[in-house]
């Protein structure tokens, strides 16, 4: 595909009019401010569009799409206690493919190109990932309450099966990475077997850490330690990890994040919806730490609508810290994209740039909310809804364009879903 005469944000998040643009294959393959040479296919018109890199989801729980609106008005864990895990454990394979399969409907349709997805129920996560076309690092949430040999219980096994037979299909889309669920559902021994096995693949690790000040206390009541340099001394950071949430860390605990490079995904609608405090992003942005965006699940969040996210994530970190200078529109959308993919392992991803995957979306900036435009990077982030997004590619491939989803039957997946989410209450 050539996008012609397009509006983009190029790879340093500047602004640039009257642009082309070609997709070759699965790649960018030229951009500049004049017609390439050669047959791209399709031309598609840029008239009043923006062209820009897609969003990476830092952290979600793809099949609670079956959950969305379940918990509302309660703490966390009255939340996960009461609520969400007595529904998970009537959870099977069909509710949670067509979970997945919705919520990917959902977040292709706001511009979302790549999950980090962390739940059970792996294989079933990935066949809907791959017949929607879309990236994902998936992952089983390891929960381990009493200490077990890692590599020979059901939950371990699932691990490194899940691992052997799906890391790196669709042509990399998939990645498969390690998870451990939380310091407070776990047990050091665990954790040390499923850090050195994460370390002896190779693979990536995706952990809850500090989302919540009673479990960062609670923590350090049961061992002396806070939850961020529990996991480090365990080996939990000795390979690409991300810590989702991290509201209640210290200033020790980000010199060890810094020290282990480890991604930070910050959660702000779920972690105000659940009133677990604020991240403070600018602290770890000041120490150099990788900073990605995250929308949690739709229990938690009730949307993937992820420029929403990021125009909230903005805002409560001027209020938060009382400087209005704070997250300036260049860092917010570095943070959306490029920070994620580099969470996720996808170094070639993220960036509108040549040679890079083709991980594209369309705005459509035509619309009174856009307009009049001074400064149209602002524009962007505070005045879009999400609906601006009228294109989603991913490795070349148009997976949702003006309304169409070309790779997802959305009727056929909200019927599952309703189904799956009646038969499971009628258990309860």
């Amino acid at each position: 595909m050539l996008f012609k005469d397009i509006t983009i944000l190029d790879e340093n998040f500047e602004i640039k009019p009257h642009m082309y643009v070609g997709v070759n294959d699965d790649k960018i393959d030229y951009i500049g401010s004049k017609m390439p040479d050669g047959d791209y296919g399709r031309v598609y018109d840029g008239h009043e569009k923006l062209l820009m890199t897609g969003f990476f989801n830092a952290h979600s729980h793809s099949p609670m799409s079956l959950m969305r609106g379940y918990g509302e008005n309660l703490t966390l864990q009255d939340w996960l206690g009461t609520k969400i895990f007595p529904f998970e454990d009537h959870l099977d394979s069909n509710a949670v493919y067509w979970g997945t399969y919705l919520d990917l409907a959902e977040a292709t349709r706001f511009g979302v190109v790549s999950t980090s997805d962390m739940y059970y129920f792996c294989p079933d996560m990935a066949r809907a990932y791959s017949a929607a076309g879309a990236k994902g690092n998936i992952c089983r949430s390891i929960a381990a309450f009493e200490e077990e040999d890692f590599r020979k219980s059901s939950r371990g096994l699932e691990s490194i099966e899940f691992y052997k037979e799906w890391h790196g299909r669709e042509n990399g889309r998939i990645k498969v990475d390690m998870s451990l669920h939380a310091e407070y559902t776990s047990v050091p021994g665990v954790v040390k077997q499923l850090a050195e096995y994460t370390k002896e693949i190779g693979a990536g690790m995706q952990v809850h850490v500090s989302e919540t000040k009673k479990e960062h206390e609670e923590c350090i009541g049961r061992h002396g330690k806070t939850p961020t340099a529990y996991l480090a001394d365990l080996g939990l950071f000795d390979t690409n990890a991300t810590a989702a949430h991290c509201v209640w860390v210290t200033d020790e605990d980000m010199e060890i994040l810094k020290e282990k490079k480890v991604t930070v995904a910050t959660n702000p609608v779920s972690n105000l919806k659940l009133a677990s405090g604020v991240c403070n992003v600018p602290a770890l942005m000041k120490k150099g730490i990788n900073v990605a965006l995250g929308t949690d699940s739709v229990a938690s969040n009730n949307s993937h609508n992820i420029l929403a996210e990021l125009k909230t994530f903005a805002i409560i970190q001027k209020t938060k810290w009382e400087d209005p200078t704070l997250i300036t529109p260049k860092e917010a959308f570095y943070i959306a994209t490029r920070a994620g993919a580099l969470a996720q392992g996808r170094n070639d991803c993220g960036l509108l740039k040549e040679g890079f995957k083709a991980d594209l979306i369309a705005l459509d900036i035509s619309v009174p909310n856009m307009h009049p435009v001074h400064d149209l990077l602002n524009n962007l982030l505070y005045s879009s809804s999400g609906s601006e997004v009228v294109m989603t590619m991913v490795d070349g491939k148009v997976l949702y364009e003006d309304g169409e989803f070309k790779t997802l039957d959305v009727e056929k997946a909200k019927a599952e879903v309703e189904n799956a989410k009646n038969k499971i209450l009628s258990q309860l």
